[in-house]
């Protein structure tokens, strides 16, 4: 059985789960807001592995060691630009936590923390991004049964963490 979960505070400090995903540029070579951030706290080591895997695309995710972080593995994807719905967002954002949470179990990695991916300087709306997040890690758990033991969102404000909470919540009631 595995747990899905919400908290607030600094994804770069979590030391419950062996993969951390980094909403990354399709650069995947560091920018702002969590991106910034985690590139920051694993170390120049981190870039220099990221120069390697040639970008990414919207939608897709790359995986990394951690170096100074305090897990085994950065998962980095890229999210959509939001730009009013018009062009695929919602798909590509759910493809965000599917393809992550793909790469994650074909790594053999049993817990992950996801950011808001997309909600920051690339505005997708927090309460649309939060229920495209939590159904589809629930479907993805639902269809892949024993292969994750946690899944949680770090959310680095009390708006975004009460969002996704509810919608966390919404997914134990069904169950």
């Amino acid at each position: 059985m595995y747990l899905i979960k919400t908290l607030m505070g600094d994804i770069t400090k979590v030391t419950d789960v062996q993969a951390i995903v980094n909403a990354a540029n399709n650069s995947l070579l560091g920018g702002g807001g969590v991106d910034g951030a985690i590139h920051r706290a694993a170390g120049p080591e981190l870039l220099a592995e990221c120069r390697t895997l040639h970008g990414c695309e919207t939608g897709e995710a790359k995986i990394t060691k951690a170096y100074n972080l305090p897990c085994d593995y950065v998962i980095h994807t890229v999210g959509p630009i939001w730009n009013g719905g018009r062009n695929r967002e919602e798909e590509l954002l759910a493809n965000c936590y599917f393809n992550s949470m793909k790469l994650a179990m074909d790594n053999g990695i049993r817990s992950i923390a996801f950011p808001s991916i997309s909600t920051g300087v690339y505005s997708f709306p927090v309460e649309l991004a939060a229920k495209i997040a939590v159904h589809t890690v629930n479907r993805f758990l639902q269809g892949t049964p024993d292969s994750f033991d946690l899944v949680e969102w770090v959310l680095f404000d009390t708006h975004t963490e009460s969002v996704y909470e509810a919608e966390v919540d919404q997914l134990y009631k069904m169950i």
